[in-house]
C-alpha cells in the first residue's frame, strides 16, 4: 500500500486507530499492502470468489468501499490497478478525495448493486484514483481525530441557536475540506445560520444530512437484548416497515418495553419469522367463532401456532384456559354447524392452565406509537 514512499514516520508495530466501524483497531506495516483492520462492521462475504471466471480484456472493473460505520459506495477503478480486499484507497467526490476501505471487488459488486436497488449507471460512478499514500493517510487520521471534538462542539452550537434536532455523528472527508453531519429531527429544521456558523468555525464544506431513528441505531452500533450485535448496525442495509399487526399476528403481549429497540420502535426482527407465522394461520380455525357446548359457550384466548393448539375458555370462567388441536376445533365447528354440541369442552382439551393477564397495562395505542 505504501511502495515508494518514505516510510520512516510509521512504526509497524503501533496499531492505528481507525474509528470507522472496526471491531479492533486497524494495523497497517510498512511493509504491507492490506490494510489490518479484524473484522469489521457490515464487512461482506465474497461467495463468487473461488469461482472462475474468464478474464475479458477492457472489462469495468467495481469496487464496493466502506467509509465510517455503515456508509459504503461503489467505484470504477483502472484494470491494472490490482486492488485487493481490505486496502485503503483514494476515491473521487464530488470536491476532492475521500479515503476509504476496499470490501468488495470484481462480480459480486454487480450483485451488491442489484440488492440494493442502486440506481446510478455504471457509467456513471465515481472512480478509485489510487492506492492511498502515506501523506493521504496521515491526513485522514488526523481528520478522524478531529470528529469527536467536531461533535461536541457543534452540539453546543445547536443548543444555543435553539434548534430541534439531535445530532448524532460527524464524518470527515479523507482530505480534511468537508465534514457531514448526520442528525434526526422530528419535523424540518431551518439550519442555514448553523451552517454558517460551523463553516466560519470549522473551515470546512458542510453537508448536513438527516436520518431516521434505525439508521442513527445503525450508525452507533450496541447490543440487543438477544445479545447479539444490532441487526441494523452489522447487516441490514434496507430498512422494512414493521407495523402493530407484526406483533399482533406473533401472539406477541402488546408491551413496548419488549417489543421496541435501542432505536424505540418495533423490532426489527419482529420481521423475520412473520411470513412463517401468516402461513402456520392458515390452518387455523376463526379466533371468533365461539364454540358451543351443553356446558356453556367457549371463546378463543390465544394460539400455540407451531404446535397447532388453540387454547379456550368458557365464557362465564376466563381465569381457566385449555388448549385444544387445531383439528379438534374444527370437528366441534363442523358440529355446531349441524346444530349439535358436545357435552364439555374438557373433553377435547390436552392440558389446562390458569390464565394470567400478560398486558401488563398496554395496549394496541402504545405499540402504534413505536410502528413506521
Amino acid at each position: 500500500m505504501f511502495e515508494n514512499q518514505d516510510k520512516s514516520n510509521i512504526n509497524p508495530l503501533e496499531p492505528q486507530l481507525v474509528n470507522r466501524g472496526c471491531r479492533l483497531n486497524a494495523n497497517y506495516n510498512s511493509g504491507d499492502k492490506v490494510l489490518d483492520c479484524g473484522r469489521c462492521k457490515l464487512s461482506q462475504y465474497d461467495w463468487l470468489k473461488d469461482y472462475e471466471n474468464q478474464e475479458v480484456k477492457g472489462k469495468v472493473c467495481l469496487a464496493e468501499v466502506r467509509f465510517k460505520n455503515d456508509r459504503k459506495d461503489y467505484f470504477v477503478y483502472a484494470e491494472d490497478l490490482n486492488l485487493e480486499v481490505g486496502e485503503l484507497v483514494a476515491v473521487e467526490t464530488a470536491i476532492g478525495h475521500d479515503i476509504g476501505i476496499v470490501t468488495l471487488l470484481g462480480e459480486i459488486v454487480k450483485h451488491q448493486l442489484k440488492r440494493k436497488k442502486y440506481r446510478t449507471p455504471i457509467n456513471e460512478l465515481k472512480k478509485i484514483y489510487r492506492r492511498a499514500r502515506i501523506n493521504d493517510v496521515e491526513k485522514w487520521l488526523s481528520a478522524i481525530k478531529l470528529e469527536d471534538s467536531t461533535l461536541s462542539r457543534t452540539r453546543t452550537i445547536i443548543d444555543n441557536f435553539g434548534l430541534e434536532m439531535k445530532l448524532n455523528d460527524v464524518e470527515y472527508q479523507g482530505d480534511k475540506t468537508k465534514a457531514i453531519f448526520y442528525y434526526t429531527a422530528d419535523g424540518r429544521v431551518d439550519f442555514r445560520e448553523l451552517i454558517k456558523k460551523l463553516a466560519e468555525e470549522f473551515h470546512i464544506r458542510i453537508e448536513m444530512r438527516q436520518i431516521g431513528v434505525r439508521q442513527e441505531s445503525a450508525k452507533l452500533g450496541g447490543l440487543g437484548s438477544c445479545g447479539r450485535e444490532l441487526c441494523c448496525a452489522s447487516w441490514i442495509c434496507d430498512f422494512q416497515s414493521v407495523t402493530t399487526n407484526v406483533a399482533r399476528v406473533q401472539q406477541l403481549s402488546p408491551n413496548p418495553q419488549k417489543l421496541a429497540g435501542q432505536c424505540g420502535k418495533l423490532k426489527c426482527c419482529l420481521n423475520f419469522e412473520y411470513e412463517a407465522y401468516v402461513e402456520a394461520l392458515k390452518a387455523f380455525s376463526d379466533p371468533n367463532i365461539v364454540l358451543h357446548f351443553e356446558s356453556g359457550d367457549a371463546i378463543h384466548q390465544k394460539n400455540d401456532v407451531f404446535k397447532g393448539i388453540m387454547w379456550y375458555s368458557y365464557t362465564n370462567d376466563k381465569s381457566n384456559i385449555m388448549a385444544v388441536p387445531v383439528d379438534k376445533v374444527k370437528e366441534i365447528i363442523a358440529m355446531n354447524k349441524k346444530g349439535q354440541k358436545p357435552k364439555n369442552l374438557e373433553d377435547y382439551a390436552v392440558t389446562m392452565e390458569a390464565h394470567t393477564n400478560t398486558n401488563e397495562g398496554y395496549g394496541e395505542a402504545d405499540l402504534k406509537k413505536m410502528s413506521d
